[in-house]
């Protein structure tokens, strides 16, 4: 009998699965007394520690009673879907966590589907029931329902339940009586989470992810499904598209704590890293030398939304950025490809803009973000939805979107649904809050969290996922007010702000260097206005009382990537260099914009 468990964690963005791994990691004393670790142990990357969200699925492993615990962290946003669809394959069972006041979110419908149609054994973890307002008893109902309605066998739906606070670092199998530790947690993985099976036979091990290390290069991780794998033994690689390469293994590791330990073999069942192999993607197979047989290649749902990428053709190209070149661009997406399994590159006809497609917003706009941090400049396109003909129907894809809000301003959050061509399907209290679902095209939610967030003062709570192709539902309003754009280059004075401010909102501050045909604000009327924020006071020698009157102007409104990429309209780019995301036309000169005017108005 194969002392080996396989767990993923999997549940809504925020439920808390990465607290939960830090406890368990501090339970089964994987770290040495006095020992710095901080929190969120595994969120080690700094846009996931800025964010507050996992980005990528980390593998860890703990001994608990004689037993080794392979624990994989999954994402909860439905951005990064992908990463989730791929890891599971690893797992025999799986922690579904779910917040005991939240309930059931979208995203945790999409995780257990995956789950359970790869006939995945569940434990249901009701998480921070220390929270005011929780409830845990409707939550479980609920959950079931989901289960239900998923299809799941009957053996699925014989699921265990724990209740229990991560943070507080407790389960229990009774919400009312807390515990002292999570360790009724640990027993109902070993109670009920089976075994890794052993199959004999010849070598078999998917690919499901990779490490790089700037020693021995790519790393391939995956489980071994059968067979045993040594170090030294020569393979067979077999491509998604089933051509075979022949290979060599030079090392092989295993996980242990947050690290990894060097192995000379590893059986089936156990996950593992290998290093020596080279040219794999993600989905490939190692398979035995001799006789290669592959496994399922992973199948990962269609990217929704694309956005053009291209090089930074600003007048303050170069100043901040080390990579700006097409080629830098081309070969930085690419190698992304190679890892992140939901995205697509596409070269376009121009030789220094390509095509990505995403999952959403969110997906790509990390992407952006790691590449500003690693020093790339680029410009960035509207994000634009993928339609698709289906059964000569124009079809696009369409979410159905959750909104949490207080009560009284849930008149205001459907109103703006409904502009966006959304259908409100339900409506009922949960707590002190309404409770809203609709059904919208993903088109509506570009640019939408702004307006809710505003309309609510910050108080909605707004989870999306993605539904199915349908029907194009019509022409959706963009944004209502035009811009203020810039008519000269240089640096912008306080004094020309001040005298401008009733022409709209500045997103810039004074002492800003500004070039023409950059976005510099919001007009409050719904046409785009050209405007010279470099002038300066006229300056005498003779003083005059009554003329210095003092400059008072109201804080510029800074909006972060994802906000400017919602915000964009398709006649403009967003610039995003390693300092700086600046907002422009694409067309810089106003004479330009006129001729070409035509050309988005169709769009």
């Amino acid at each position: 009998m194969q002392k080996i468990r396989n767990i993923a964690i999997i549940a809504h963005v925020d439920h808390g699965k990465t607290t939960l791994v830090d406890k368990i990691l501090h339970s089964c004393a994987i770290f040495r007394d006095g020992q710095e670790t901080g929190e969120l142990i595994l969120d080690n990357n700094d846009l996931e520690r800025e964010r507050g969200i996992t980005i990528v699925s980390k593998n860890v492993s703990v001994m608990y009673k004689d037993v080794k615990i392979n624990i994989i962290d999954t994402p909860g946003h439905a951005d990064f879907g992908g990463e989730v669809e791929r890891v599971l394959k690893m797992a025999d069972g799986v922690l579904l966590l779910c917040d005991a006041f939240e309930g059931a979110m979208p995203q945790t419908r999409f995780v257990t589907q995956k789950a359970l149609a790869l006939g995945l054994k569940p434990i249901v973890v009701v998480n921070k029931v220390d929270k005011e307002n929780c409830r845990p008893e409707e939550v479980y109902e609920q959950i079931f329902e989901l289960f239900f309605n998923l299809e799941a066998t009957e053996d699925q739906l014989d699921f265990p339940v724990i209740y229990g606070s991560s943070k507080q670092g407790w389960m229990s199998t009774d919400w009312k009586q807390p515990t002292e530790d999570i360790f009724p947690l640990m027993d109902a993985i070993l109670a009920n989470i089976p075994p890794a099976p052993i199959e004999e036979g010849t070598l078999q091990m998917q690919i499901t992810s990779l490490d790089y290390s700037s020693f021995v290069g790519r790393i391939a991780i995956g489980r071994v499904a059968r067979g045993t794998i040594k170090e030294n033994m020569p393979v067979s690689l077999v491509k998604r598209d089933g051509t075979i390469q022949k290979s060599r293994i030079k090392e092989l590791y295993t996980f242990e704590g947050l690290g990894k330990v060097k192995a000379t073999s590893v059986s089936s069942g156990d996950i593992c890293a290998v290093v020596g192999i080279e040219g794999f993607d993600i989905g490939d197979t190692i398979a035995d030398f001799d006789k290669p047989e592959q496994l399922a290649v992973i199948k990962i749902d269609e990217p929704t939304m694309n956005m053009l990428f291209t090089i930074n053709t600003s007048p303050f190209f170069g100043k901040e950025g080390k990579f700006v070149t097409s080629r830098h661009l081309r070969d930085r997406l690419y190698k992304e490809m190679e890892k992140n399994l939901a995205l697509k590159v596409v070269e376009t006809e121009s030789p220094d803009s390509y095509l990505v497609y995403g999952r959403g917003i969110l997906h790509l706009s990390v992407l952006i973000e790691t590449m500003r941090r690693e020093g790339y400049e680029l410009q960035v396109g509207q994000p634009q939805v993928i339609i698709k003909e289906i059964d000569g129907v124009k079809c696009e894809p369409v979410e159905t979107l959750i909104v949490d809000v207080p009560g009284e301003v849930a008149g205001k959050v459907i109103e703006l649904v409904t502009q966006r061509k959304g259908d409100l399907l339900i409506m009922e209290p949960k707590g002190d809050l309404q409770h809203l679902e609709f059904d919208i095209p993903a088109r509506g939610i570009i640019g939408l969290r702004n307006n809710v967030l505003t309309a609510t003062g910050g108080e909605a709570i707004m989870a999306h996922r993605f539904k199915a192709y349908e029907p194009w539902k019509g022409q959706i309003p963009g944004r209502l007010n035009g811009v203020l754009v810039s008519m000269d280059t240089g640096k912008t004075t306080a004094f020309a702000i001040d005298k401008l401010q009733d022409r709209g909102r500045f997103h810039i501050d004074p002492g800003t260097d500004v070039y023409e045909g950059q976005v510099l604000g919001e007009h409050i009327r719904d046409n785009d206005l050209v405007i010279n924020l470099t002038k300066g006071k006229q300056l005498t020698n003779m003083r005059a009382s009554g003329s210095d009157t003092n400059v008072r102007i109201a804080p510029a409104i800074k909006f972060s990537l994802e906000e400017s990429m919602e915000y964009i309209q398709a006649d403009e780019y967003i610039e995003v260099t390693p300092q700086s995301i600046r907002m422009r036309k694409i067309y810089l000169n106003e004479n330009e914009r006129r001729i070409n005017a035509k050309k988005f108005q169709a769009q």
